[in-house]
């Protein structure tokens, strides 16, 4: 499976999970600001 294939199309729980993937790393970042503003309170 060559990148230069014409039909180089993910199957769709490869992109089902990229996009959980996506979805997680922002909520990790939301999280980790969160939590800078929480300790920076304390």
């Amino acid at each position: 499976m060559l990148w230069s294939d014409p039909e180089n199309e993910p199957p769709q729980e490869m992109r089902d999970m990229q996009a959980m993937m996506r979805r997680a790393g922002i909520l990790l970042a939301l999280a980790m600001i969160i939590a800078m503003f929480v300790v920076g309170l304390h």
